[in-house]
């Protein structure tokens, strides 16, 4: 037999490291199922109304020629001295911290800590990151990190308007020196609410203005440091709430605003040693006084106790606010930046306080180096600043600004005047090269010279510099070696469970492979290096791998156009519904603001939905979970001249693929309103059906979940939201980088125009080395993957739905209330348990209470679902032991889990099973066994004491 050339080819090598199964354990599950292909059962899940033809997309290509082909595009992008400032800051991240917390799979590939017992590692980390806030903000809580510091804005604003009841303004004074997104994104979230947003000096305005808020930016965009004191005062006395926009490196050398009187303090962490990608991904925080906790947005860590007593985290309980008071929510907001905070408070503990401190006053003489030397060249510039200083330059401004760029240096146009904006990586070479573009053939002042005749803290006013100490805490004073810093970030790291240890099966979050070739070129500098808003002429890297994807993204769904902007999926619920919106507008159907909602929907879709000030009407499901098609068409036909949108999931929450969605988006269009499909559920639909040709207008796509960007323990994610062409118009934009083709008065829903851009290649890669053939066999083989998961837990668990031929789409939910009637053991009890197998529960209690929702993912083999499905066996026949007495209820391996170190070092073991069945309950966890780090937490007493930042070490001994 002879061989050939293209029998070696390797352009199926990726598809077939994503993909779990192989050939042939593929074939043993459909053996299972009672088919002979795969093709045969997709035929008989996917109605064949909506199944679609090949898709647009290039074949496969190798990892190797993926990473080639990537670094080719990000050559275009040219890596420039950054001077712009505006909330973005170039930063150095410390190796140790870069390769083993951003690198590193143990902590990228976590889940959001829903299960605190095997999340106690991120936890701590988180809990550290709200300390390091409250510290240098001077307030007394923060929460676990927002997407961005204009959303944290936006936030803040809604909060105040909660909280100032007797202040019954609609207004919210915003000050000029704010940054320009921040007031974008200002005006977007505002407008649906019925709130006007007024931007002008706010000091002067504060007397006498009708307002129930303020925001003022400190230090100001243009780099003024200015007292808050008066104006705090002043606001506190007209049941005025004000808010501060701040830089956490700032505050090291500033008194901080807690001290200064204000009410909520917002910004961003990027500066703290993450990259500025462009955007971001980075963590926002969130700080206000003790009295309004309970009003914060988003997830904030809280300090516990456990089942024996000890310490123990988790997240507090508005953190799932969304999910409970769905339409009636404050926020929709669904995530956080989890990894990003990680990493930004590991940079601070690794500096410890001096370490910062030294950067934050070696970047302040710089500039007032800089100052001096502008000085001397004739210029002036704001008396009052800590690293940003403006320069008059007024017909000038646009030569030099000129001349900077053609050196590569990147400074902030006014239009009468310059910013530079320094940073810690800002050298000493660098302001003498900006001292050169301004000196116009003028002899350079001698920094040596004005070195050693400037003051401590120049530019800071006496009354200005903080005297308060900050960042006390054991944590942050004694991991400054590498050594002890690996030690550190190893020990929280071993606290948890991520995809590096087991499958994590949760039904509604996709957590499949993020593989390696797909994370590498995340930490390339020519996309970690740029600022968001560098001249076009430098980012045409980006600008080409926003354009590949979007087209990318097109071919996968059936849209027309994509907007890569909200940064989460919930950023872009709210935007494709803003978009609708905008569009219903657009004809004069100004009074159509009904969604309709199915009442089996994630917590988001109505929360989403309330916020783009539409009125929710819920749409009944029948009993096997799908919308009730003649619920819908009365109601639609009802409100038929109010209807905006439909808001429904498909696959459904359920994890059935519903044979009447075509019929759905009929009815909605034939009563004049839009669909939107949610993308949770796209791993079930890409390459067998696509939204964007079975009906749907609009859809976001959670890139974390369908397309491989990993979860990160609670963030980053993307959220871009694809259209049908009438509603392209209509996609958000931004005031500082306009998306080319829209309108400049669009809608801004994130701080930069394309969001968190810099993890962007990883679906790039994705898709790249997947190819049209690969996408369509991952989707596949989920559906597989789902079924058999489905078959061999049907005997000891029911399914709860089902679609056509007792199928399940690519998750299902097994029914746990029938056991816990007639055993008491709880779903909480299983989820639990597993722990002690190794493995993180599934989604519990959603969308259904009392049940869990398992979703395998194409990654995982048939040696790991069997693995997961023979605990979920052992565990049902250990409630049978239950069942039959043989068991005591209040003493049993369930109710009693997760099992820890300290359970089996206790000499004094007094339960009805072993320490073996206990902790070891399969023979394969003797070596591998990964240890619950604390017991079952107790929920109740962590909601009834919120302790949010951290407790004295000695707590833990």
């Amino acid at each position: 037999m002879s061989h050939s050339l293209s029998q070696f080819s390797s352009e199926n090598d990726f598809i077939t490291r994503h993909i779990g199964p192989t050939a042939e354990q593929t074939q043993t599950m459909l053996s299972k199922l009672g088919v002979q292909s795969v093709e045969e059962l997709i035929g008989q899940t996917v109605p064949a109304a909506i199944q679609r033809g090949p898709m647009p997309l290039p074949g496969a290509v190798t990892e190797q020629q993926a990473l080639a082909e990537l670094k080719a595009i990000a050559s275009k992008n040219k890596i420039a001295r950054s001077f712009i400032g505006m909330g973005y800051h170039d930063t150095f991240t410390p190796g140790v911290i870069q390769r083993n917390v951003l690198e590193n799979p143990g902590w990228y590939t976590a889940y959001t800590p829903y299960q605190p017992e095997i999340a106690q590692g991120r936890l701590e980390a988180l809990l550290n990151f709200q300390q390091m806030v409250i510290d240098l903000t001077g307030m007394d809580l923060a929460n676990a990190s927002l997407l961005d510091e204009a959303t944290a804005a936006a936030e803040a604003m809604a909060m105040c308007k909660r909280l100032v009841r007797k202040n019954r303004s609609n207004v919210f004074l915003v000050d000029e020196n704010c940054h320009p997104q921040t007031i974008a994104v200002l005006q977007t979230r505002a407008r649906p609410m019925d709130l006007e947003i007024q931007v002008g000096n706010v000091a002067e305005l504060i007397d006498t203005a009708e307002c129930f808020g303020v925001l003022v930016q400190y230090p100001g965009s243009n780099g003024d440091v200015t007292d808050l004191r008066q104006l705090c005062a002043t606001a506190s006395s007209r049941d005025i709430m004000s808010v501060v926009a701040t830089d956490l490196l700032s505050l090291l050398l500033l008194t901080p605003p807690g001290e200064q009187g204000a009410d909520i303090v917002v910004g961003c962490a990027q500066r703290f040693g993450v990259p500025m990608g462009f955007g971001g991904p980075h963590a926002a925080f969130f700080a206000t006084r003790d009295k309004y906790k309970r009003s914060v947005p988003g997830r904030i860590i809280g300090v516990s106790v456990d089942a024996r007593g000890n310490p123990a985290l988790r997240m507090a309980m508005q953190t799932r606010e969304q999910h409970i008071r769905r339409e009636k929510a404050t926020s929709n907001i669904c995530t956080s930046q989890a990894l990003l905070a990680i990493m930004a408070v590991f940079y601070a503990i690794y500096h410890g306080p001096k370490g910062l401190k030294k950067i934050a006053s070696r970047t302040n003489r710089l500039a007032g180096i800089l100052v001096a030397g502008l000085q001397q060249l004739g210029y002036q510039t704001n008396s009052a600043f800590f690293d940003t200083v403006t320069v008059a330059t007024g017909d000038k401004t646009a030569a030099i600004f000129k001349a900077a760029q053609s050196q590569l240096l990147n400074l902030r146009n006014n239009g009468q005047s310059l910013g530079i904006s320094l940073d810690e990586t800002t050298s000493a070479a660098d302001i003498e090269a900006l001292w050169a573009v301004f000196a116009e053939g003028q002899t350079l002042p001698s920094i040596t010279e004005i070195d050693a005749k400037l003051g401590d803290y120049p530019g800071i006013p006496a009354e200005l510099q903080r005297q308060s100490e900050y960042l006390d805490h054991p944590v942050f004073n004694q991991y400054h070696s590498e050594t002890e810093m690996l030690r550190y970030m190893h020990r929280l790291e071993r606290k948890d469970i991520a995809l590096n240890h087991s499958m994590i099966a949760l039904g509604s979050c996709t957590m499949k492979l993020n593989a390696t070739s797909e994370m590498v070129p995340v930490t390339w500098p020519e996309f970690g290096r740029i600022h968001p808003f560098a001249p076009r002429e430098q980012i045409q890297g980006y600008l080409q791998l926003v354009d590949e994807l979007e087209q990318q993204l097109v071919g996968c769904t059936g849209y027309d156009k994509f907007s890569m902007q909200p940064n989460a999926g919930s950023q872009g619920e709210y935007a494709g519904l803003l978009a609708i919106k905008r569009y219903h507008e657009s004809r004069g159907d100004t009074q159509r603001d009904i969604c309709l909602i199915p009442s089996s929907a994630h917590g988001t879709n109505p929360a989403s939905a309330a916020m783009a000030g539409m009125r929710v009407v819920i749409v009944g499901c029948d009993e096997k979970g799908n919308v009730d098609i003649e619920d819908l068409r009365a109601k639609a036909q009802q409100h038929s001249e109010e209807v905006a949108a439909l808001m429904v999931t498909y696959p459904s929450t359920h994890g059935v693929f519903e044979e009447g969605i075509r019929e759905i988006c009929d009815i909605t269009h034939q009563f004049g309103g839009q669909v939107y499909i949610d993308g949770a559920n796209m791993n079930a639909l890409v390459g067998l059906a696509a939204p964007g040709e079975f009906g749907a207008d609009v859809s976001h796509l959670n890139l974390h979940k369908t397309f491989c960007i990993p979860h990160g323990g609670g963030g980053p994610g993307m959220g871009p939201i694809g259209v049908k062409a009438h509603l392209a118009p209509f996609l958000p934009s931004h005031p500082v980088l306009p998306v080319e083709g829209l309108s400049a008065d669009n809608d801004t829903v994130s701080a930069a125009t394309y969001g968190s851009a810099s993890i962007l290649p990883i679906s790039w890669m994705y898709i790249r080395m997947m190819g049209a053939e690969g996408l369509k066999q991952a989707t596949s083989m989920a559906i597989v993957n789902a079924n058999y998961v489905a078959k061999r837990l049907s005997d000891s668990y029911p399914v709860l739905y089902t679609g056509r031929n007792n199928r399940v789409a690519h998750e299902c939910i097994i029914d746990l209330r029938p056991l816990k009637e007639a055993s008491g053991i709880s779903e909480e009890d299983i989820a639990k348990r597993l722990m002690d197998y190794g493995f993180h529960a599934p989604t519990m209690s959603f969308p259904v209470p009392g049940t869990l929702m398992i979703e395998p993912t194409e990654s995982e083999s048939l040696l790991e679902l069997d693995r997961f499905c023979d605990a979920m066996i052992s565990i049902r026949a250990e409630i049978a032991k239950v069942e039959a007495g043989q068991l005591p209820l209040d003493n049993n391996p369930l109710v009693n889990a997760p099992h820890t170190q300290r359970d089996i070092a206790d000499a004094n073991w007094e339960r009805a099973y072993s320490k073996q069945e206990a902790a070891f309950p399969a023979a394969e966890l003797f070596g591998s066994k990964c240890w619950p780090a604390v017991n079952r937490i107790d929920n109740v007493y962590g909601d009834r004491n919120l302790i949010c930042s951290c407790p004295p070490i000695s707590a833990y001994q």
